[in-house]
């Protein structure tokens, strides 16, 4: 053989040899991923540096920049990199519309190849996922999810003689008076936050029109101003007119609200799964234990809605445009049955059917069947729906807690909003 043949087969051989090698370098090459996340408790976001470090051990050409907000500056801050076309490559989310419009605009990866399968099947709260995607799409999935329901202390009910926890709205109306009676304060509220006063209103309208009247009002086809939504607000003025909340309740936040209840100052509260460790975080007395009990919010009679019905929410994290497969692995990990478990021992509700049986909470226990068991559940208005809509929600349901707006105002400034930021 010639020395140029030799020669041409040695070149072959080197360009299949760089083929080979190639994927396994790309396999192998550094990966950052940015992640944004809002649990600024000290346990919390020990955590999850924790779960970071074990993925980082596992896959050592991956490298993580977390960034921990509070709540409010989490939001800001995220629409700010939103509107430059600069997304994290994995941020909290909580689903719903805010979810949709970034996906309208490009900023989130679709994920629902990587999804399909064993993964999706995981989720018992396959409501709560179905808030992470739209049209067969999803960019992101829930990690913790639970139910709005009513929170209430057993001792003040046997105090006030109240023997069942109330099943109708007639029936919590009765409650209410008789707590009054006793001269126990009924229901715990910190309305200067707003959204704590948004649950009623929102549950009522669940509860009156179900979600063929939501779908109706956000898709156009109907209206926020229609029967169910004004009726909502009459529903919530009659239990407003009994004067049943904390003294100065208007100029409360929420954890006055949280911290009523969990001193026993206050027999009721209507709050999601967060609840009890808020209460015991803010109280004097660290909470009222196995005094606190929980039922689903009431049946308006003669109303639409399914009684199952569930208004809840929680926490899940989407993945940004620009993400590196890397980041959906980190993703599966997140929501795996394992990671899932270790934290429902600090503060989840776990989303992934494996992990509910780190729940040895009673109360826990029902909120995760309510949540599992809903036929339809809805995500919080002032999170679903636009930014600016949900905070005309916020307002104006809070200007009738106020006196300053009608229930049909109410329903009026809504659907104002909704034809400026649905059509």
């Amino acid at each position: 053989m010639s020395y140029s043949k030799r020669f041409a087969y040695v070149l072959i051989a080197l360009a299949l040899l760089a083929l080979a090698v190639a994927p396994v370098a790309q396999a192998q090459s550094p990966v950052v991923i940015t992640w944004w996340h809002i649990n600024t408790d000290e346990t919390q976001a020990a955590f999850w540096q924790t779960i970071a470090d074990e993925f980082v051990a596992a896959n050592p050409n991956v490298k993580f920049e977390i960034v921990v907000l509070e709540n409010e500056a989490f939001k800001s801050r995220l629409v700010t990199v939103m509107q430059a076309g600069d997304p994290p490559d994995l941020f909290q989310s909580w689903g719903g519309g805010v979810l949709w419009q970034y996906a309208e605009a490009g900023l989130v990866k679709n994920i629902a190849a990587e999804l399909e399968g064993e993964w999706r099947d995981s989720f018992s709260a396959q409501a709560a996922l179905e808030l992470y995607g739209r049209n067969g799409e999803y960019y992101g999935v829930p990690w913790t999810w639970g139910a709005v329901g009513m929170f209430y202390n057993k001792a003040l009910f046997a105090q006030a003689g109240i023997e069942k926890t109330p099943e109708t709205w007639t029936e919590f109306i009765e409650v209410v008076k008789t707590l009054k009676a006793a001269g126990i304060t009924p229901i715990a509220l910190g309305e200067r936050d707003k959204w704590p006063g948004h649950f009623w209103w929102v549950y009522l309208a669940i509860r009156l029109g179900g979600e063929e009247a939501f779908l109706a009002a956000y898709n156009r086809s109907g209206g926020f101003d229609a029967e169910p939504f004004v009726k909502a607000g009459e529903y919530l003025k009659e239990l407003i007119d009994l004067e049943p909340f904390l003294d100065g309740y208007l100029g409360l936040g929420y954890g006055d609200q949280a911290a009523a209840m969990g001193d026993g100052n206050a027999a009721l509260e209507l709050m999601g799964q967060w609840s009890p460790a808020v209460q015991a975080g803010s109280s004097q007395s660290g909470g009222i234990g196995e005094d606190l009990g929980w039922f689903p919010f009431p049946v308006v009679e003669g109303g639409a809605g399914n009684p199952n019905d569930v208004l809840g929410g929680g926490d899940g994290f989407a993945v940004g445009a620009k993400a590196e497969p890397e980041v959906v692995e980190f993703l599966k990990y997140i929501t795996s049955p394992d990671v899932q478990r270790r934290a429902a021992a600090i503060w989840v509700v776990p989303t992934v059917a494996a992990a509910e049986d780190a729940l040895t909470d009673p109360v826990m226990q029902t909120i995760v069947k309510a949540r599992n068991e809903a036929p339809y559940f809805q995500l919080y208005y002032d999170q679903f729906l636009p930014p600016a809509m949900g905070q005309v929600v916020n307002d104006s349901v809070e200007a009738l807690f106020a006196g300053v707006f009608s229930p049909a105002e109410v329903a009026a400034a809504i659907e104002a909003a909704a034809q400026s930021e649905l059509e």
